[in-house]
């Protein structure tokens, strides 16, 4: 499960993270595209839009589900 505390510094402020469990799979890059984006230099994903239609929020509760090391965390409507 993701931890707030070790989230990484690049995610935008907001409901959806990711933390410094990341692989680099790419899983949820592939899923949302439009909220998570990659970190070249430290190898892992970051969320750099918070989603703002239905959709989207289905993309990236899919990325979370999805994720094979549960590092994107969901802290509900902050």
């Amino acid at each position: 499960m993701a931890d707030l505390a070790n989230k990484h510094p690049e995610n935008i402020p907001g409901r959806f993270y990711v933390d410094s469990q990341c692989i680099d799979c790419d899983l949820c890059r592939e899923t949302a595209p439009l909220n998570f984006t990659r970190q070249d230099d430290g190898g892992y994903s970051y969320v750099f839009k918070q989603p703002d239609s239905t959709e989207e929020e289905a993309q990236c509760q899919e990325a979370l589900a999805g994720c094979p090391v549960e590092a994107i965390g969901d802290d509900g409507n902050i």
